[in-house]
């Protein structure tokens, strides 16, 4: 039997890829996630990524925390639909939260059926937050264990106007290159608000993001269509969902860390110290040199969420680095 060091070693080199069968209105679709650690450990944590994102934006992540944790975990890392390896919706309006939780609670129930959750948590950057706040607030739903510990990486109920219309801005151009570098170079480009990272890091973030054209290159991994039901956002509408939003926070029950890029300019800081004082009343940790959203590469925020999921209950961030 290998020492337990030596385990954790070996679990740490690649995800395996699975599916499931999620139910919508046209018949249903696939749902891909990505599996790191033993497939039995009744600790799991599910992390989602962010609206145009997908899993593999966790490898880092998941290696940090499997190389830290003391006891068995499973880290599980979806491609939320029309993302990733999982298949594009029939009906673009099916691109909303409400959807993505359901499929999310379809994925804990395979997981369980697999083998019994015993510790449950969630780590949601930007829409992966939003969706894990429905999965945690929402009274009564199915879940095979109550969320214990969650983390809302840059985001809250109040989503400031100027940084959906900066999004909208490119969302949905999913363009064609020649090579993963150029493809790489282009994020790059909409994306210095995620802070430092070096060119190593950047291009293992971005291997991940493209796709193979049939003709030759690349383009951008997810369906463009997911930009149809986010141009039907107002200002008018978006402020009329906060209250919403709240309400839902309010209801958390999960020990909750909030971490902030110090320069997003889609969680506001005024935003962020009112989490702290209501519902979970969430531990802030923000980092300079960051906007929407951090990465979880930069040591200091890997240390962040592996502290507040492995340490101890007293351990309590209050500040961060990139």
């Amino acid at each position: 039997m290998q020492p337990q060091s030596m385990r954790f070693l070996i679990v740490t080199l690649e995800p395996t890829l699975n599916y499931l069968s999620c139910a919508d209105a046209a018949g249903g679709h696939r749902m891909a996630y990505w599996e790191w650690g033993e497939s039995l450990a009744r600790h799991v944590i599910v992390c989602v990524h962010g609206l145009s994102r997908q899993g593999r934006d966790f490898d880092a992540l998941a290696q940090a925390l499997l190389a830290r944790a003391p006891h068995a975990l499973r880290i599980v890392c979806p491609d939320v639909a029309g993302r990733g390896r999982s298949d594009w919706l029939e009906d673009p309006m099916g691109y909303q939260v409400p959807s993505y939780a359901q499929d999310m609670l379809a994925l804990l129930a395979q997981l369980h059926r697999h083998a019994p959750i015993g510790s449950l948590d969630w780590v949601g950057t930007s829409m992966g937050g939003l969706i894990g706040m429905v999965v945690c607030a929402t009274p009564q739903l199915p879940l095979p264990a109550p969320v214990r510990r969650l983390v809302l990486n840059d985001v809250g109920p109040a989503i400031e106007w100027q940084a959906l219309r900066r999004i909208g801005t490119y969302l949905g151009n999913t363009g064609a290159f020649d090579t993963v570098q150029q493809a790489a170079d282009a994020m790059w480009a909409i994306s210095t608000t995620f802070g430092p990272h070096t060119p190593e890091q950047w291009l293992a973030l971005s291997r991940p993001m493209v796709k193979p054209l049939r003709e030759g290159g690349f383009t951008l991994h997810y369906d463009p269509a997911i930009a149809i039901p986010f141009r039907t956002v107002t200002e008018e509408s978006a402020a009329q969902g906060q209250q919403a939003l709240w309400q839902l926070y309010d209801n958390i029950r999960a020990e909750t860390l909030l971490m902030r890029g110090a320069h997003s300019d889609l969680l506001s800081r005024e935003t962020a110290l009112a989490m702290t004082q209501r519902g979970p009343k969430a531990r802030l940790v923000e980092f300079e040199g960051v906007g929407h959203a951090p990465t979880l590469v930069a040591d200091g925020q890997v240390e962040a969420v592996a502290l507040f999921l492995l340490g101890s209950e007293d351990e309590k961030p209050l500040r961060g680095t990139s």
